[in-house]
């Protein structure tokens, strides 16, 4: 008597469509700040972006599109709170979803009952973003943690048609992580302004030359090492040449 193993069937994924067909054209640059692992500066990165750019007479909006691991009111040290805080707009405040579980946001959404929509995600970003020169869009974690069991959060960047700063931080293993975002990156044909790393919490032998490495293998010039200090204005004044980036 023969067996057959059962065959697990899964939906297809639709292909992406380019941005051109989702997005129109915006007088807003939005720059999507990718990270390429936890705890590796984004936060820290888009806060003191933003004041730099603000310092340079630009004009920001720091918008969180999904946060996990929320409270039931806002905290101040919520990722989304903190980079509005940072520009002192007056709209949002905080994530423009906000979801209890400190897990993937379809996981978390889920389990809260609550429907992520991407394309109006996108629309809402885009509203906001109306009257800035910048638009500095933090991801909830990398290019392709999902936002929903069809979508992810590279759908939502080719959604808003932006250009992508990936930060990594100068620990071990960032130069894999980082060179397999650019490589997607590249792929999915979003510019990538440049790549920034943080120093981390706990130095390696490694710390001090990705930078270099990464460069050598992804072919980046735009790429600085940046200290993780807690004084805003240093903070600023470290990523001051990342602001030129954006601003060129």
């Amino acid at each position: 008597m023969s067996t057959e193993k059962k065959r697990t069937r899964t939906k297809a994924r639709a292909p992406r469509a380019k941005a051109a067909e989702l997005a129109p054209a915006s007088s807003t640059p939005v720059t999507f700040i990718v990270g390429t692992d936890t705890n590796i500066g984004k936060t820290w990165v888009t806060a003191a972006l933003s004041r730099a750019l603000m310092a340079a007479g630009q004009r920001v909006v720091a918008i969180k599109p999904v946060e996990t691991g929320c409270g039931p009111t806002v905290s101040p040290d919520e990722d989304g709170a903190v980079i509005a805080a940072a520009t002192g707009q007056s709209a949002p405040k905080a994530a423009l979803i906000r979801l209890r579980r400190p897990v993937a946001a379809a996981w978390a959404a889920e389990e809260e009952h609550v429907t992520i929509e991407v394309a109006a995600l996108a629309e809402q970003i885009r509203s906001l973003s109306k009257g800035a020169d910048q638009a500095l869009v933090e991801l909830a974690g990398g290019l392709l943690s999902p936002l929903t069991w069809h979508e992810d959060t590279l759908d939502l960047a080719h959604q808003l048609d932006g250009r992508a700063l990936v930060v990594t931080s100068d620990r071990l293993g960032s130069i894999n992580h980082t060179l397999l975002t650019i490589k997607v990156l590249r792929a999915e044909r979003i510019p990538v302004v440049g790549v920034v790393l943080s120093a981390p919490e706990v130095p390696d032998e490694s710390t001090g030359s990705n930078a270099e490495a990464i460069h050598r293998l992804a072919g980046i010039d735009a790429i600085i090492t940046v200290p993780r200090v807690a004084e805003r204005d240093k903070a600023s004044e470290a990523v001051k040449e990342v602001a030129g980036w954006l601003m060129d």
